[in-house]
């Protein structure tokens, strides 16, 4: 495979976004050398803060920075980045509506052997729900450069999930990424597959694979869950009505419930979603983990062709 993590490209973003903007601070809870955030804090130590294994107090650390106008981004695992400091984001973030980011590695299955403590599979979920937040999963290294550049040119909270292990490249330096805008890597009119993350790749084999056996097929990266891209979703439910959603992150209330909240509201398509079946992972290999809860490409293209049926 040919690829770097999304971690790897947070590390660098941060870093040349911290030599050009004073304002740019990093707030730590003392995984730096995991989250990738090393570099910044001995190139730029006056920007940097490491509050220890502090989760809710880096949050009101990076608050009270916002405040000052400075742009702070909170960064831990996604595990402890959203269900520990759940609280303060929404009671001293969001609802204030501070320019914080929070940018955390290790969601979804990725952390594998390390466990279900720190597999953050409902990450997403939680910080959705929360009013004024802005939740980004990028699918490679340069999307993920990318949107955490846009992040910190947007006015507002935002989540940043990435990854801890490697994930193939799915663009290359020159690509363009729009919060709230899905990119089209597939024209079809079979089937619709929406998907994002470490995923994309798995997304990407199924199509081909689908394509291979002559269907049709639409492929969409959302890399932002919210505000999530309607007018794609809409679009994808007026021409094909096949929809076929796929995500590392827990069925209820990622990626695969807010398209079927577009549905149901169109009133008109079918969904499948695929995605961890509303359990634990466990102390695996990541593949395994994916197998388990069939985020597989032989599960998608199956799913397709019972679609056809």
């Amino acid at each position: 495979m040919t690829g770097k993590a999304t971690r790897d490209a947070y590390g660098e973003a941060i870093l040349e976004l911290g030599r050009d903007n004073k304002d740019i601070y990093v707030v730590d809870a003392d995984i730096g050398k995991s989250c990738k955030t090393v570099p910044f804090s001995q190139e730029l130590p006056n920007q940097h803060v490491n509050v220890g294994i502090a989760e809710q107090n880096a949050c009101g650390v990076a608050a009270g920075l916002a405040t000052c106008g400075k742009i702070p981004f909170v960064t831990t695992y996604a595990v402890f980045g959203s269900m520990r400091m759940s609280e303060q984001i929404r009671q001293e973030v969001c609802y204030p509506k501070l320019n914080v980011k929070i940018a955390c590695s290790h969601g979804g299955f990725t952390p594998a052997n390390d466990g279900a403590s720190h597999q953050g599979v409902e990450d997403m979920g939680v910080l959705r729900s929360i009013p004024g937040m802005t939740v980004l999963m990028p699918a490679d290294f340069y999307s993920a450069k990318k949107l955490v550049k846009a992040a910190a040119a947007y006015n507002g909270a935002v989540y940043l999930r990435f990854t801890r292990d490697p994930v193939p490249f799915i663009y290359d330096e020159n690509a363009e990424f729009e919060i709230g805008k899905a990119v089209k890597l597939k024209e079809g009119k079979d089937v619709a597959i929406i998907a994002n993350g470490d995923i994309m790749s798995v997304a990407l084999k199924a199509a081909e694979e689908l394509e291979a056996k002559g269907h049709s097929v639409r492929l969409l990266d959302m890399h932002t869950i919210k505000p999530l891209d309607e007018e794609a979703v809409n679009t994808c439910i007026e021409e094909i009505g096949k929809i076929i959603t796929v995500e590392d992150h827990n069925i209820l209330n990622g990626l695969g419930s807010a398209v079927c909240e577009m549905v149901a509201e169109k009133g008109k398509g079918i969904v499948k979603r695929i995605g961890i079946r509303d359990q634990f992972g466990e102390s695996a290999p990541y593949e395994y983990l994916l197998e388990k809860n069939g985020i597989t490409v032989d599960n998608i293209v199956k799913s397709a062709e019972r679609m056809f049926q």
